[in-house]
């Protein structure tokens, strides 16, 4: 059983009283909301083959993610952990970054397809190597993404584990990815959401302000 007082955050309660939902929250946390993964989430986290992630700097400076591989990528060595994969990617190192900063780390599993379900896992992280992984570890999987080494692994001890409601979750159907671009016209990715053209950037920059939103996110602090 948990205690409404102590589950889920001070806005959340303050908003609950205000819209008289105070009473079904504290049933929704008292039936779903655990301090471990069941058995059935761990089988659910075994066959997913995407997450998206939250993570926030030091200064709550928000950043959201995607990480995908094949199905059981990200791994629960125990009921009250995980463990997935880091690849060096763009070289930004955003998520992990954040980590560094702030371990507080928010999940979610959707499966898409066939039970139309999702799970929110929220945890705290610590960083290791694939090295020092392993060795507590020894099999965690080595096929994450053919032709890639990890950089890193998050490993995460999880605080709190909830249901995600199916309504208005989309039903998608996986399919192959074609192997060459249908539009030859693509950009590449780089160059996908370009800069504006001079013109253009001429027009707007007398009512635009360019500063960062981190910036403006530590100015207004």
């Amino acid at each position: 059983m948990n205690d409404p007082e102590t589950t889920g955050s001070f806005g959340e309660r303050m908003l609950q009283q205000q819209f008289g939902t105070a009473d079904r929250a504290a049933e929704f946390y008292d039936r779903q909301v655990h301090g471990y993964l069941t058995p059935a989430m761990r089988e659910f986290i075994a066959r997913q083959n995407m997450v998206f992630l939250s993570t926030a700097d030091s200064r709550g400076a928000c950043d959201a993610s995607f990480r995908a591989g094949p199905p059981g990528f990200c791994v629960s060595p125990d009921d009250r952990s995980l463990t997935y994969p880091e690849y060096r990617g763009n070289g930004v190192l955003a998520s992990a970054g954040n980590m560094t900063e702030n371990p507080h780390l928010g999940m979610l599993f959707m499966d898409f397809t066939h039970d139309h379900i999702g799970l929110h896992v929220n945890g705290t992280v610590r960083l290791y190597t694939d090295h020092e992984l392993r060795a507590w570890y020894p099999h965690l999987p080595t096929e994450t993404a053919p032709g890639r080494q990890p950089h890193l692994w998050v490993h995460v001890t999880v605080d709190e584990a909830y249901v995600h409601c199916s309504k208005h979750i989309p039903h998608l159907e996986p399919a192959p990815r074609p192997r060459l671009p249908t539009d030859r016209n693509r950009p590449k990715d780089s160059a996908y959401f370009p800069e504006p053209s001079p013109v253009h950037q001429g027009v707007a920059e007398a009512g635009t302000d360019h500063t960062s939103w981190r910036d403006r996110l530590r100015i207004r602090r």
